[in-house]
C-alpha cells in the first residue's frame, strides 16, 4: 500500500491522502472552513486533513475529547443525552458535530465516535463506529460496523469521515 508520512511517526494511506486533499480543495474553493471533534481516532483525521499543503487556510481546529466528560465539557454535547444513548452512538456523534462546528467558529463540523477495540465497549463491539458532519446545523451521521485491528478500525473511520464529509460538500450548496 502506498503511503504518505505525516511527520508524526505514522503514515497516512494514499486514498485518505487523496480524500483529504479533496476537502481541503473544495473548502479553499468555496472559502468555507472544518473543524473536527475526535474520539476514538485520537487526532489521526486532524493529522490527516492537515498534512496537506494550504490546510491552514481552512482548517479550524479540533478537540480530542477522549472521555465522556470532555465530550460534554468540551463539545456541548448534552450529558443526558450520554446517559441515556451513551458516547458511542449516532446522537453523540451528531452532537459532536453540531459542538465543535459552533465552538470553533467552522463552516462544517465532523465527529468521529466509537469503539476501537480489542474489547467491548458501553456492550458495543469492537468496530462499532459512528462518524458525522455537520453543516448549519443539520447533522448527517453513518453508522459503520468495521473489522480488523485497532488500528484498522480507526484508520478505516478517519477514510469514512472524509468520504462523509466529500459527499456531503459536494451535495451542499455553495
Amino acid at each position: 500500500m502506498s503511503a504518505a508520512g505525516t511527520g508524526r511517526g505514522r503514515t497516512v494511506p494514499a486514498s485518505t491522502r487523496e480524500a483529504a486533499g479533496q476537502v481541503i480543495a473544495l473548502l479553499t474553493a468555496r472559502q468555507q472552513t472544518l473543524a473536527v471533534a475526535e474520539s476514538l481516532t485520537g487526532g489521526l483525521l486532524a493529522a490527516a486533513l492537515t498534512d496537506i499543503p494550504g490546510a491552514s487556510a481552512v482548517f479550524r481546529g479540533a478537540v480530542v475529547a477522549y472521555a465522556t466528560s470532555l465530550k460534554v465539557v468540551l463539545l456541548g454535547v448534552p450529558a443526558p443525552m450520554l446517559d441515556a444513548c451513551g458516547a458511542v452512538s449516532p446522537e453523540v456523534a451528531g452532537a459532536m458535530a453540531d459542538g465543535v462546528r459552533g465552538k470553533l467558529g467552522a463552516t462544517f463540523g465532523v465527529a468521529t465516535t466509537g469503539v476501537a477495540g480489542p474489547a467491548t465497549a458501553e456492550g458495543k463491539p469492537a468496530g462499532t463506529v459512528f462518524v458525522a458532519v455537520s453543516a448549519a446545523g443539520r447533522p448527517v451521521t453513518v453508522g459503520l460496523s468495521l473489522a480488523g485491528t485497532r488500528d484498522d478500525v480507526r484508520q478505516q473511520t478517519v477514510a469514512q469521515a472524509l468520504a462523509l464529509l466529500l459527499r456531503t460538500l459536494q451535495e451542499e450548496p455553495r
